[in-house]
């Protein structure tokens, strides 16, 4: 992919976790960063993930979860002793269970031009069902068949699956419930239909045996899925070596599906690339990156809630034809590139 590259429009970001209201009087806003992004009307939507959190107390960690009371879903907030020495500031465990240190929902932000943005006051998807218990989280959404489908990672004590939801007007939103179950997440829909099937592209999280991956499987109906194949590994390489997963929709161009994709090195750093899947058989693999298209260079992407990431779930084309790349950094913040080809 050497006829593709990324150019930073700007060199802060575009929407930090500052711009974001708590949806809880209890809550602090730890992040809002990895949109989703699509064109409605004559906008820019961005569905960010907002994560927050309860402020500790010495000593304590304080985990808000959502839990079934009665007939309902409610905040709950269960208080931990801090883990001794180094810890994933993310996750803390407590005896056999992993929990997260904040809550993610998925929240609205609104663009004329695409770089300036505002953001809704409460939450578009809030967690309310016992899978999305600890959070939803870094969503994907594609234009098809006359709604927005929005692919998202629902996260509860049994692990990440990827659920779907649907609307029409960003105003009301109808859950479909998980699609795929855990541990899976990374789940982008193709735009439009290939020999009738609907195509989804998904990440597996292996263990002991297999290594990170890019899966394809395809469905009837976008509800049920099947015909599970692998599409690509990570390659071994130094940017591309501990984990791979796509990120937003593929893009049709006159050479293919134009698929961006995230590669995290052994020392954890995140970086972007890019592979052409053939546009009548998206099994085919036509062009692949050898090296990362983006890396965290500035400070904002080296430094924040969990450092050295650069991650996009979201993109769009604009009247004028540019490509607007949306990412997250440092899992803090947003900023955005231009998809540039040589």
């Amino acid at each position: 992919m050497k006829n593709y590259s990324l150019r930073r429009l700007s060199d802060g970001p575009i929407l930090t976790a500052a711009d974001v209201r708590p949806s809880h009087p209890q809550f602090e806003v730890m992040g809002a960063f990895n949109p989703a992004a699509c064109v409605f009307g004559d906008e820019v939507l961005l569905l960010l993930r907002v994560a927050e959190a309860v402020p500790p107390q010495p000593g304590l960690i304080r985990v808000p979860v959502v839990e079934q009371r009665t007939d309902a879903f409610m905040l709950s907030i269960k208080t931990f002793p801090e883990p001794e020495g180094d810890y994933d500031p993310r996750v803390v465990q407590v005896g056999d269970q992993a929990y997260l240190t904040s809550l993610s929902h998925l929240r609205l932000a609104r663009s004329r031009d695409g770089i300036h943005f505002t953001v809704d006051d409460q939450p578009f998807l809030f967690p309310d069902r016992p899978d999305e218990s600890f959070g939803v989280e870094d969503a994907r959404v594609t234009f098809l068949d006359g709604q927005y489908w929005i692919t998202y990672t629902a996260v509860s004590a049994n692990g990440p699956g990827v659920s779907l939801a649907v609307t029409r007007d960003f105003k009301t939103v109808e859950r479909k419930g998980m699609i795929l179950p855990p541990p899976n997440k990374d789940a982008c829909l193709f735009p439009q239909k290939i020999d009738g099937c609907y195509y989804l592209l998904h990440r597996p999280m292996v263990s002991e045996i297999g290594k990170p991956s890019v899966w394809l499987a395809a469905s009837p109906d976008g509800v049920h899925w099947g015909n599970h194949r692998f599409l690509f590994g990570a390659a071994g390489t130094e940017w591309e070596y501990q984990k791979i997963g796509a990120g937003p929709e593929p893009l049709l161009t006159d050479e293919g599906w134009l698929v961006c994709y995230h590669g995290t090195s052994a020392d954890t750093v995140y970086s972007l690339g890019l592979a052409l899947l053939d546009r009548h058989d998206p099994t085919k693999i036509l062009d692949r990156s050898t090296r990362p298209l983006m890396s965290p260079e500035l400070n904002w992407e080296k430094e924040g809630f969990f450092p050295n990431v650069v991650f996009t779930n979201g993109w769009v084309r604009r009247p004028d034809g540019r490509i607007l790349v949306y990412y997250g950094a440092a899992d803090y913040c947003v900023g955005v590139a231009e998809l540039v080809r040589e």
